[in-house]
């Protein structure tokens, strides 16, 4: 895991856009962001240990890449980009590629975490983020959380933007957009 602060130069939101200063985990922790590395992802017991402690109860895999995803790819990563928040914590633990996790700071400015395979970040309620795959085009992740993933893998791979796939849910009071 890497964190610095983004360079906010134009280019493709995919590049590493790296300011060359650098924060430490610390700097995260103060943001309210909680950072992990469990190495072995085929090996659950540290991830179920993590839920269990925090309560999450439901996770879903996601793999984001042009593979997986066909035409629609592109328009869903940069949907992906578009800051916003959650009424809940996000969390993520990367199976497979990477990816970049951008966040904001107290003083507005975007703290990029650069996420690789074994990195688990919790990102707080309440706090803007957006998040793109890198230059690679491969991020596969879990998602862990105590609010319910329904129909979350069709939202990927349908053509709806993030606000008409859940205005168009009948479970929206129990649903809870990821993006």
């Amino acid at each position: 895991m890497k964190v610095y602060y983004y360079d906010n130069q134009s280019g493709d939101q995919r590049l590493p856009h790296d300011s060359g200063e650098t924060l430490t985990p610390s700097d995260l922790l103060n943001l309210g962001v909680l950072s992990y590395h469990f190495p072995n992802v085929d090996d659950p017991t540290a991830i179920n240990d993590l839920a269990s402690s925090r309560s999450y109860k439901n996770r879903d895999v996601i793999t984001v890449s042009p593979d997986a995803m066909g035409d629609i790819y592109e328009d869903k990563v940069k949907g992906f980009f578009h800051e916003h928040l959650h009424e809940d914590e996000e969390i993520r633990y990367i199976l497979d590629g990477a990816g970049y996790f951008d966040c904001r700071a107290k003083d507005e400015k975007w703290v990029r975490i650069l996420l690789e395979k074994g990195d688990l970040i919790v990102m707080p309620a309440g706090i803007y983020h957006r998040f793109t795959t890198d230059e690679n085009n491969v991020s596969g992740y879990l998602l862990l959380g105590v609010f319910y993933f329904l129909s979350y893998s069709f939202f990927l791979l349908s053509s709806l933007s993030p606000l008409s796939f859940f205005t168009s849910c009948k479970y929206k009071r129990r649903v809870r957009l990821i993006c």
